[in-house]
């Protein structure tokens, strides 16, 4: 016989916006049985791992390794056992679990994220992992409301942790450890290399899907491009538009707010910066051929793009997940394959070549994570709690982690059309 279900959720998280934070507030209904399975299911994969989690009035769990301090166990379990790994991240956003080392920790799971779940469990899936909400859907629509829940939060929000250059993707290092003032010379050489790449240069007609602000477009103008460059950011579009201005281009520059699906023309070179993350993977196809009807005859394109591994894709690719709830509603990372699959299969585009540089990334992301936490006060004072200083604090060190274990890649890669006789 099933058991009953859990009394109603109780209020979890003192001082907390009930209203900007409900799933944090109020612990989730789970059954007691769940949440049983989702305990046995933690205890035995912790058992094994080299890290040690200690639970308040119980014995501690793991190997030995990086400490995982387990505040409150029974709300730590109960949300796993209500939506898995959603659940984890806000158990850790209502400050029920910590760790001195946060990146370490999630690193170790991060490596062993195959075998977490027994297989039994993870054939599964499709009954217990939470399904992705279809209003997140990439439609136009869609993908507007989804790009500015995350980019629309606020510039200076974004400001505090970046570099001058506001670039907020993968820098290129000349070697580790990174200093936080070397990041605008290594977001300048990335930058650099993908315009190298697609052969941007004097009189170039250049497009760049996904325009962040502005960064990218200013030195491809300093190369001598005429540049279209389309986002769907009001809030990046406007920075963008000022800093473009104030760097002398705004006579080479075009910042328009669109759709990647509604641009036309064709041009010699087109570049996307960590934008195929957003696309959704029902719209692959969409965009790649996007990208094959607006390239000039003997252009280039240039993508960077955060990658995982095609079995792990296949796997979770109906997964609702904590970064798609909180960070990044509708993303989904491709893997090399599925770029290769979707080219291949519905356009004339080919990759010509691949240079991948994960360790970049963690590396990057750990300068943005230090610099983030060092102005917790002044994250503070641009209207963001607690509550938010958390989940930032743990996308920034989950992203560090996959990066560091080797689940995530990031690689550039350089496209060109497979002509016809």
């Amino acid at each position: 016989m099933t058991a009953p279900t859990s009394a109603p959720p109780a209020e979890h998280t003192p001082g907390a916006d009930p209203e900007r934070w409900p799933d944090i507030v109020a612990l989730p209904r789970a059954s007691r049985a769940r949440t049983a399975v989702a305990e046995r299911v933690v205890r035995h994969a912790l058992g094994r791992l080299p890290i040690r989690a200690r639970l308040a009035g119980r014995k501690d769990i793991g190997l030995g390794g990086p400490l995982m301090d387990i505040r409150d166990p029974d709300a730590f379990f109960r949300r796993i056992g209500a939506s898995g790994l959603i659940g984890f991240g806000e158990s850790y956003m209502a400050g029920e679990w910590d760790a001195p080392d946060l990146v370490g920790v999630l690193t170790v799971l991060a490596d062993n994220a195959a075998d977490l779940v027994p297989r039994p469990l993870q054939r599964l899936r499709g009954v217990w992992a939470p399904r992705r909400p279809a209003a997140q859907m990439n439609t136009p629509e869609g993908s507007r409301d989804n790009i500015s829940h995350h980019y629309d939060l606020s510039n200076e929000l974004f400001a505090l942790f970046l570099d001058e250059t506001l670039s907020y993707s993968s820098a290129v290092f000349r070697g580790f450890p990174a200093e936080h003032d070397l990041l605008p010379a290594a977001q300048h050489r990335k930058i650099d290399r993908l315009l190298d790449a697609a052969g941007v240069g004097q009189g170039t007609r250049l497009l760049e899907i996904g325009t962040g602000w502005g960064e990218l477009a200013i030195r491809a103008a300093a190369r001598g491009a005429r540049v279209v460059t389309v986002t769907l950011s009001a809030e990046q579009r406007a920075l963008a538009r000022t800093r473009i201005r104030e760097a002398g281009y705004e006579d080479r520059v075009e910042v328009r707010l669109s759709d990647y699906r509604q641009v036309t023309g064709d041009y010699d070179a087109i570049v996307s910066v960590e934008m195929v993350e957003a696309v959704g993977e029902e719209f692959w196809p969409v965009y790649f051929g996007t990208l094959d009807r607006l390239l000039a005859p003997g252009g280039r394109i240039a993508l960077q793009a955060i990658t995982m591994p095609d079995d792990r894709l296949r796997a979770s690719r109906a997964t609702y997940t904590w970064i798609q709830k909180y960070i990044f509603p509708g993303g989904l990372l491709p893997s090399t394959e599925a770029v290769e699959r979707i080219t291949t299969g519905h356009t004339r585009l080919r990759t010509t070549r691949r240079i991948r540089f994960g360790a970049h990334y963690a590396e990057t992301l750990r300068l943005w994570r230090e610099r983030f936490t060092e102005r917790a006060a002044e994250v503070d004072a641009l209207g963001f709690d607690a509550v938010f200083r958390r989940m930032w604090t743990f996308y920034l060190a989950y992203s560090e982690a996959g990066f560091r274990s080797g689940y995530l890649d990031v690689q550039q890669l350089l496209l060109t059309r497979e002509e016809t006789a």
